[in-house]
């Protein structure tokens, strides 16, 4: 998928991805084919990420090695992820958290977006964020849950990442000029074994990164009733396959899923669709 007119940099950060289950090589492969090059910033772990990241063998991945200083709490995440950034040379950046994949039908369509802005004042191109929840089957579109981020940005240096390195914002202080696709971004942080999840949720808070719940886990993390969340009835990006086929709970989920809405035309045409309606409280959890 070669594009002579047009250089695409990938760039991510990971650290203690094995330790802490990260989808990270699932997350750079689904970007791999549309990018020139893939930055990847890790930090120095306490299992074999660097090893795992080696492991994919492609010479478009460049690793660069930094120091992670802890005590910057969640400061550290964006400017751990503005170093990565500024060694990207293409001419968009197309930035993926270690647990968000893109869909490989996505990337002509994507390709193309980033080409027809090439020229434009566009600083960033914003993807509709896709929060999976328990079950590779339920997402997450409460309060509190946000529904869009920019992932894909102009390299002209004017850009940077802030806050806990969930999104981007201008140097200068000036507005962001966004293009905003419907692209789903598959947001896959939480669906893990719930003593995985705990040890995640711990970890986030240690270093500062609140997210959506400050709460610290006591013993494992509680999933509760998934019922009470949407249903996805559309297909994963492929990269994810095997992951999803060993995850139990979402075997099980969508057995009760097939048989309650055996009849809905999104689950026998597989459609790959994210409700618009937002639900304005917030669900358990």
């Amino acid at each position: 998928m070669r594009r002579l007119d047009l250089k695409v940099s990938g760039f991510t950060i990971v650290r203690n991805a094995v330790k802490f289950n990260y989808p990270v090589v699932e997350s750079i492969c689904s970007i791999l084919p549309i990018c020139d090059e893939f930055i990847v910033n890790v930090g120095d772990s306490e299992d074999s990420t660097l090893e795992l990241i080696k492991a994919i063998g492609d010479p478009k991945i460049r690793i660069i090695r930094k120091q992670w200083d802890l005590s910057m709490g969640e400061q550290m995440l964006s400017y751990q992820t503005n170093l990565a950034l500024e060694e990207c040379t293409g001419d968009w950046c197309f930035y993926l958290q270690s647990d968000e994949v893109i869909h490989e039908k996505d990337l002509p369509s994507l390709v193309k977006v980033m080409r027809r802005e090439l020229n434009s004042s566009i600083d960033v191109i914003r993807l509709r964020w896709m929060h999976f929840y328990g079950s590779f089957w339920r997402y997450r579109i409460d309060a509190g849950w946000f529904q869009k981020n920019d992932r894909i940005i102009r390299n002209k240096g004017q850009v940077e990442s802030y806050g806990d390195a969930g999104g981007f914002r201008k140097k200068d202080g000036t507005n962001l000029k966004r293009r905003m696709v419907l692209t789903l971004l598959y947001h896959y942080g939480w669906v893990q074994p719930e003593d995985v999840m705990a040890q995640r949720r711990i970890n986030a808070i240690d270093i500062g990164f609140a997210g959506i719940d400050a709460k610290r886990p006591e013993g494992r993390y509680s999933f509760e009733d998934l019922n009470i969340f949407p249903v996805y009835f559309g297909t994963h990006p492929a990269v994810m396959n095997k992951i999803i086929r060993e995850h139990n709970v979402s075997n099980q989920d969508w057995k009760s899923i097939v048989c309650k809405y055996w009849y809905h035309p999104a689950r026998i045409f597989r459609i790959r669709y994210k409700s618009f309606r937002r639900i304005k409280e917030k669900l358990r959890c």
